[in-house]
């Protein structure tokens, strides 16, 4: 059984998109997986709890945890369930911002969890 997309559907070149506005309805398409979302949920509130720990602590070695928590549930998400590749190896700062706006958009309701 093939794995590759229909040739009707097209994934959009992420390197010519200009603005985060642009950018965001393609980064929702890449999370249509609800596990994935659940995922990246997951490793967004494991990395707040570091960072919160980070700022109680002041050992640094919670930013590394924070880092490892949030990237690797949402790796373990795209790979794993969604079967594409995380939109942070070709945008990493709007994939970044990406992520917390769908945290807000799943806590908010917007997005289904």
């Amino acid at each position: 059984m093939s794995t590759a997309p229909p040739s009707s559907v097209t994934t959009p070149d992420l390197g010519a998109i200009r603005s985060f506005a642009e950018f965001y309805p393609v980064y929702l398409g890449e999370h249509a997986n609800r596990t994935c979302r659940r995922l990246h949920f997951l490793g967004s509130t494991l990395a707040l709890v570091c960072l919160a720990m980070l700022l109680w602590t002041g050992r640094p070695q919670y930013l590394l945890y924070g880092l490892l928590c949030g990237y690797g549930c949402a790796w373990i998400g795209h790979f794993v369930f969604e079967k594409n590749k995380p939109a942070s190896f070709k945008r990493p700062l709007y994939s970044f911002m990406g992520d917390w706006v769908m945290y807000k958009d799943i806590w908010t309701g917007r997005i289904r969890f």
